[in-house]
């Protein structure tokens, strides 16, 4: 996990997305609701930054919900190696 956002979601979106992850669900911990990996959402954000508050130790800034991307499957996304990356300022291939 590396934050959660609900900027740029209409309350229908949110309702949507509650609803489907809720089916999704596999597991709950303190705070966190666990899913099986079905739902691609595409965020947009501003930077990344460290942060102890998430398990990865990173967490976007300013992120934003653009779209859901029902032609993806969890395997099309991005992983944290990526998100590394940009911290550090490696070029990512287009």
């Amino acid at each position: 996990m590396l934050g959660k956002t609900f900027k740029g979601m209409t309350d229908a979106m949110l309702e949507w997305q509650t609803e489907r992850l809720l089916d999704l669900e596999i597991g709950r911990e303190e705070h966190a609701v666990h899913v099986r990996p079905e739902l691609v959402v595409e965020i947009t954000f501003d930077g990344v930054q460290v942060s102890p508050q998430y398990p990865a130790g990173l967490a976007l800034r300013f992120a934003r919900v653009k779209r859901y991307r029902p032609d993806k499957n969890a395997t099309d996304a991005d992983t944290i190696e990526t998100v590394r990356q940009i911290h550090r300022g490696d070029r990512l291939p287009i």
